[in-house]
């Protein structure tokens, strides 16, 4: 007997999940969009609400504003798109690994006549690359080695003034993770809780404070 194909996930690489295109919306007190999505990529059949709730109550960059701004774990880029089109000025970098939701993330910001967004892969982000903002629904499911990792790899390519949010559900390892941002250095605080999800703002760690990082 063959053995089982492995489960398939809205992290790999090359999705096997026959494609069905679709659209979701993206609805807005100030933004009103419809997403191209498909089957294989990260909540393909609506919006996440932990990402709908980052979009609301998540601080912003202001219009006139022109800060570096990442998207880690764009999927097809609700973050990212929203972002750019309420910071026109603003250099988005949307990263993923899901060449499925890199393509979705492209066409959304291309739909939307959004010029300053560039979805790139992992390996594709330019060496030296400094990110004055950065905004996740993470992918808690790769592991907690691989998400610290992920996590200690963005944080650390933050200006000394940068920060970023990320959102996480409470029964996904929201505190733990937060333990874990204090402990490895980065300065971590709440900044909203609602259904479960928690915002946190992480700050790079301070450049006089050594610290051992955490495994």
């Amino acid at each position: 007997m063959a053995p089982a194909e492995r489960p398939q996930h809205y992290f790999d690489a090359a999705p096997r999940t026959p494609s069905r295109p679709t659209e979701v919306p993206l609805d807005l007190p100030d933004l009103r969009l419809a997403l191209a999505t498909d089957r294989g990529v990260f909540a393909a059949d609506a919006v996440d609400p932990g990402t709908r709730y980052l979009l609301l109550d998540a601080p912003m960059p202001a219009p006139t504003e022109a800060p570096t701004v990442v998207d880690l774990g764009c999927g097809y880029g609700p973050i990212a798109v929203a972002v750019a089109a309420r910071c026109p000025r603003a250099r988005v970098v949307a990263v993923d690994v899901n060449e499925r939701a890199r393509a979705l993330c492209a066409a959304n910001a291309a739909r939307a006549g959004l010029a300053n967004v560039e979805v790139v892969a992992p390996d594709g982000v330019r060496d030296g690359l400094r990110v004055d903002r950065l905004y996740s629904n993470p992918p808690i499911r790769i592991g907690k080695a691989a998400l610290y990792e992920l996590l200690r790899t963005w944080l650390d390519r933050l200006t000394p003034d940068g920060w970023a949010v990320l959102v996480v559900h409470k029964h996904l390892g929201s505190d733990s993770l937060h333990r874990w941002l204090e402990t490895a250095g980065y300065p971590t605080r709440r900044i909203g809780s609602r259904l479960g999800y928690r915002l946190l703002e992480v700050r790079p760690v301070p450049a006089d404070v050594p610290v051992e990082v955490p495994r």
